[in-house]
């Protein structure tokens, strides 16, 4: 499907400009005609887009794209910008899935709908917290600033997530170097220096015969080890997608030394967060619960904020029901009490958030100048004893000669 550009007169003989999404230019027309609008240029936006045929790279998620689309669009509402002239502003500087998903809300809010109403259609792209939020605004006549918090919402969020995902990059680098350069070393390198070394020497010393039996058990079935690798790694990844693996999985994850505390507190932040911001715009607990239920992805949180949630409808305490879930911490437990009876729960969740935002970041910070290191001795070590089971046969060469 094709994007086109198009400038016309509307029925009050004003001149309006958008986009408009169609398989063709006639069917773009008889689309605008439908709208009540008289096509004067029509022209397809392949110059600004690039070439179809060729997809476009980008580092940016679409998470990402709408945390700043929520933010532009807050802007230019402020700014006094109509709704439609701002989805297109936001729709011209995206591309792909996201351009795609903007032009379609913005056909729907020009055909009458909201725009709660027309996010709600992409719950793939736009998550059920944020289009709750932007009904609470548009009901309220408050829109802007409501897109205000949820923006800033979207970058605490992503902040969180960047850092602990920036933080892991280093190790895993080097994770994957250390593995190409054995598996070259041992395929490529070592048999045919071993080779010689044979003919010349009766008995390998023991590091030589050891890096020799990897050596040979890579070539003769190193193509069946690969096989078997990723039958594995697509068996696990198939039962990590199914219900009962899902949970299993997220359940260790939380009880994991190290990794664990780190995720426990990551995913009350995300749902302190959450809970908060949507408090914060006059939306009930209950619902705000609700709504933090469906943004978390953690199966276990999902379960205790669901059961939460069914305790609070029947009038438990919000602290007692959360106690009872057995997944939040005593802080967490602690703060939502004291934020309830004081009236001041938004503040009180921000606050716990950007604590658990922090202590997350030291967290991992320090995770990672550990496991550095640790993962360089580890790989020197390896690199070490394939040096030496060469080096060992020649020295005795020498020796012998």
């Amino acid at each position: 499907m094709a994007v086109f550009s198009y400038t016309g007169i509307n029925r009050e003989s004003t001149i309006v400009r958008g986009t408009v999404a169609a398989d063709s230019p006639r069917q773009a027309r008889d689309q605008l005609r439908g709208q009540g609008v008289r096509v004067k240029r029509l022209a397809e936006m392949a110059g600004k887009t690039g070439n179809a045929s060729w997809p476009r790279f980008s580092l940016s998620s679409s998470k990402a794209q709408w945390a700043t689309a929520v933010h532009e669009l807050a802007m230019m509402l402020h700014a006094g910008i109509p709704m439609l002239d701002a989805i297109d502003t936001i729709a011209e500087q995206n591309h792909g899935s996201f351009r795609a998903a903007m032009l379609g809300v913005r056909d729907k809010v020009a055909a009458g709908s909201s725009l709660a109403e027309a996010l709600g259609q992409r719950p793939d792209l736009f998550d059920a917290a944020s289009v709750h939020m932007v009904e609470v605004g548009e009901n309220s006549g408050t829109l802007d600033a409501v897109l205000d918090q949820l923006a800033e919402f979207k970058r605490k969020q992503l902040g969180l997530r960047d850092a602990v995902t920036t933080a892991m990059v280093y190790p895993l680098f080097l994770v994957c170097f250390g593995a190409a350069a054995a598996l070259f070393l041992m395929t490529s390198v070592l048999p045919p220096l071993l080779e010689n070394l044979q003919e010349t020497m009766e008995v390998l010393p023991w590091p030589t015969r050891v890096a020799k039996a990897l050596s040979d058990l890579l070539l003769s079935y190193g193509w069946l080890i690969g096989i078997g690798l990723v039958a594995v790694v697509f068996g696990v990844i198939t039962f990590c997608r199914t219900d009962r693996g899902k949970e299993l999985w997220h359940r260790t994850l939380l009880r994991m030394p190290l990794i664990g505390p780190m995720a426990v507190k990551q995913g009350v932040a995300r749902i302190a967060m959450i809970i908060g911001t949507l408090s914060r715009s006059g939306v009930e607990l209950t619902r705000a619960v609700e709504l933090a239920e469906r943004s978390t992805g953690n199966v276990i949180f999902k379960k205790a904020l669901r059961e939460c949630g069914d305790r609070i409808a029947a009038g438990e305490e919000v602290a007692d029901a959360l106690r009872q879930s057995g997944a939040f911490p005593p802080l967490a437990v602690r703060v939502f009490s004291v934020g309830q009876e004081s009236g001041k729960l938004d503040e009180m969740l921000f606050r716990l958030a950007d604590d658990y935002d922090a202590q997350v970041a030291t967290a991992s910070a320090r995770f990672t100048a550990l496991l550095e290191p640790i993962l360089i001795l580890v790989l020197a070590a390896l690199v070490g004893f394939l040096l030496l089971a060469t080096i060992l046969p020649i020295l005795e060469a020498g020796n012998v000669m």
